[in-house]
């Protein structure tokens, strides 16, 4: 049988503890009898009694106390509350002090800060959730200072101010935009074919020769809205006509003679007029699909130029939309990312203990169409990899940048190089360290009214500062194995004393080939002596 002492009440105009009189009924808590008890103000007023309640001092107060809330954080206000108003446990006191909230994350930080209170939430507890509820239920009342209506105004004021927290965007990190247009674009891909089928099939009626000239959809569209009557098509019309089919002559000059021998039915202006509208409205959503493809290549060099630069835009584009933003795609890891949107196949496989799928949108990727059969799980992996580092360089940095996605691209070219012919890759330190140069270079760091400078230098993860105190360290660490490892030193000196003597050796066969004898000496004379002098200093050091 658990036991409740007190309750934190968190609501919209302040936070309120309540310390428990009665426990109720906790065995038949599910029953009729008792949930109308919670609901009688005459019967839980003697359940309860109000010990404190520390109002907000306003809305700015009230909208940071809520975040803290739905982020489990324990604000200083509220941390002051609960010290002021919660028995503090002494150090002979075994039991402690039991404390109702609502939220699980909130109930462990108040745990971690006050190790005496024990903290229960309606998940764990049947009673904590009930009195929680009937507080909920009778807080206008309950609470001091309050009138009818003040909770609902303030819920109404906080509810705005909360969501509108939440809605804010960055307009260059807004990637909704980007979803949207996508979906726009499936969209429009399906209507369009739709509509330009229905247009051939209608125009056909008319004129059916001209669907053996002009197979492509918007062509034929297009076509047909500046025919219109074949019978008014000319040799006058020639250059007009062949604008609407890539300027190609010879296909306009077949259009016309098609249109002389054509066996199609003559049809009224009515049904002109409506077949007509109609193709104009096909051209129109063909002209806005292209403007939309546009947009969304402009959207993605803003949002997330690295992705766009590995992957192409629209694969990138479809990553986004399938993992809800771009930083849902930045937290998955890589093995996520190569399987999404093959999720239906993957959990079939494992249902069925098959083989799961090699890639999911990224299979739409010109890389793994240039892969060989065998080299497509590979290259699929690969790619994933590249793709989740991007998109992560993408959402964490401040100024947009392509150079980093040409590099994993080029990374990329490489790794199929390799599988092709054989070409050792770059390695990724190298590839990275080179497009952090590129970067940095890029940007004027001296003039401190360059905007953006400092937020770019941090964006990638690394600044001149940090760049300077790793070399540093990396000269310390040197230094400190140079000391410590006297073994390896002396390898080095043998190593330097071999190349030393090959070079001699070089030396003195181009000499004699010259016929500088007496040179040839010297230079044999002075490799001896630097070799008894290494020699005796390495038998000193031992």
């Amino acid at each position: 049988m658990s036991t409740v002492d007190y309750l934190l009440h968190e609501s919209s105009v302040g936070y309120a503890v309540f310390a428990v009189r009665m426990q109720g009924d906790t065995v038949g808590a599910r029953q009729k009898e008792v949930q109308d008890g919670h609901a009688d103000l005459a019967k839980f007023g003697k359940m309860v009694s109000l010990v404190s309640f520390a109002p907000f001092q306003g809305a700015g107060q009230a909208l940071q106390n809520a975040n803290d809330v739905s982020e489990g954080i324990m604000s200083e206000y509220l941390q002051t509350v609960l010290e002021s108003n919660l028995p503090k446990a002494g150090k002979k006191e075994k039991k402690k002090t039991t404390l109702g909230v609502t939220d699980k994350n909130l109930a462990g930080s108040i745990k971690g800060a006050f190790p005496g209170i024990e903290c229960e939430t309606g998940e764990t507890s049947e009673l904590v959730a009930d009195l929680l509820r009937g507080l909920r239920l009778h807080a206008e009342k309950l609470l001091k200072g309050l009138q009818t209506g003040d909770i609902s105004r303030a819920q109404l004021g906080l509810g705005h101010a909360y969501s509108r927290a939440k809605v804010k965007f960055s307009v260059q990190k807004n990637d909704n935009h980007i979803i949207q247009a996508i979906a726009t674009i499936d969209h429009l891909d399906k209507a369009v074919n739709t509509f330009s089928m229905r247009v051939r099939e209608w125009y056909s009626w008319h004129f059916p020769e001209l669907i053996k000239i002009v197979s492509e959809n918007h062509k034929y569209a297009r076509c047909a809205l500046f025919i219109g009557d074949k019978k008014t098509l000319s040799e006058y019309s020639l250059h007009e006509l062949a604008a609407h089919v890539d300027d190609d002559e010879s296909i306009a000059r077949a259009i016309i003679e098609a249109a002389r021998v054509s066996m199609g039915q003559d049809i009224s202006e009515t049904d002109m007029e409506n077949v007509m509208t109609f193709a104009k409205r096909t051209v129109s959503l063909h002209a806005y699909r292209k403007s939309l493809g546009n947009y969304l290549v402009a959207k993605m060099g803003v949002v997330a130029p690295n992705l766009a630069a590995l992957i192409g835009e629209t694969v990138g584009a479809r990553l986004i939309s399938h993992a809800g933003s771009l930083t849902n795609l930045a937290k998955y890891p890589a093995s996520t990312v190569q399987i999404l949107g093959a999720e239906k196949a993957l959990f079939r496989a494992l249902k069925t203990k098959g083989n799961t799928p090699k890639y999911g949108l990224i299979y739409h990727s010109s890389f793994i169409g240039r892969a060989g059969l065998k080299n497509k799980g590979r290259i699929s992996r690969f790619l994933a990899n590249k793709a989740s580092i991007a998109s992560r360089i993408d959402n964490f940095s401040m100024q947009p940048s392509r150079k980093f996605g040409e590099a994993l691209k080029e990374q990329v070219e490489e790794r199929l190089r390799f599988y092709a012919e054989g070409v050792n890759p770059t390695k990724n330190s190298v590839a990275m360290q080179a497009a952090m140069d590129a970067t940095l270079s890029s940007i004027n760091v001296e003039d401190p009214t360059n905007a953006g400078a400092e937020d770019a230098l941090a964006a990638p993860g690394v600044t001149a500062e940090a760049t300077e105190q790793k070399k540093r360290k990396a000269k310390k660490s040197k230094s400190k194995s140079a000391d410590a490892d006297a073994d390896v030193d002396m390898a080095d000196i043998d190593a330097d004393t071999a190349a030393d003597a090959k070079a001699a050796k070089k030396a003195k066969k181009e000499r004699r080939k010259s016929g500088e004898d007496g040179d040839v000496e010297e230079a044999e004379e002075k490799v001896e002596k630097k070799l008894k002098k290494e020699k005796k200093k390495k038998s000193k050091s031992e």
